[in-house]
């Protein structure tokens, strides 16, 4: 199976290289390299099964791109964004495109390719949550002008996005919303 993450530089990424590689598929791995590291695949980078493509998420793609290696993807996993609160702060405008262009271009490529499309959120997509834990009934309490609304925002109008694609386009598209992940540098 032909697979895509994007943003597989990080460290969930990265293990999900790992694992898909482990299991069979051609994986191909986009990342800009903001907050991710090349270090975190540089053990995948010999393999026959493995392409690594440094390009930011939020440029279009180009016909020549989808021929060199967007051709016949059958599965996108979209994890790209800054996902750190020192990270996002540092990068605030950058974490609102990667969360909405970012996405809208990967999702088209989805589309074309008739590829199943899996975005990653977060539990910030709730905010400052009132309920705890949060069930997905709860529609949450944002502060869409806050410090940390870049990112919840942002990943918000990546769930927004998502779900018009599925909708009212032909992507087959799930959330997952990840909760309380880290690494260590």
């Amino acid at each position: 199976m032909k697979t895509m993450i994007v943003g597989g530089a990080g460290f969930v990424g990265s293990h999900l290289s790992e694992a898909l590689l482990a299991a069979g598929h051609d994986v191909t791995v986009v990342d800009n390299l903001l907050t991710g590291r090349e270090s975190n695949i540089r053990q995948l980078l010999g393999d026959a099964n493995f392409c690594f493509v440094r390009r930011d998420a939020i440029t279009p793609i180009t016909a020549s791109e989808i021929a060199e290696w967007g051709e016949g993807i059958e599965r996108i996993y979209y994890l790209a964004s800054p996902a750190s609160p020192d990270d996002y702060f540092a990068w605030p405008v950058e974490t609102l495109l990667v969360n909405s262009a970012g996405v809208y271009n990967f999702l088209q490529l989805a589309e074309r390719n008739h590829a199943r499309f899996l975005l990653t959120s977060t539990s910030e997509a709730y905010g400052d949550p009132l309920v705890h834990p949060q069930p997905e009934t709860y529609w949450g309490n944002v502060n869409p002008v806050g410090p940390r609304s870049c990112y919840d925002e942002g990943k918000r109008f990546a769930e927004s996005m998502t779900m018009a694609f599925v909708r009212n386009r032909t992507v087959d598209g799930r959330i997952v919303r990840i909760f309380n992940t880290y690494a260590r540098a």
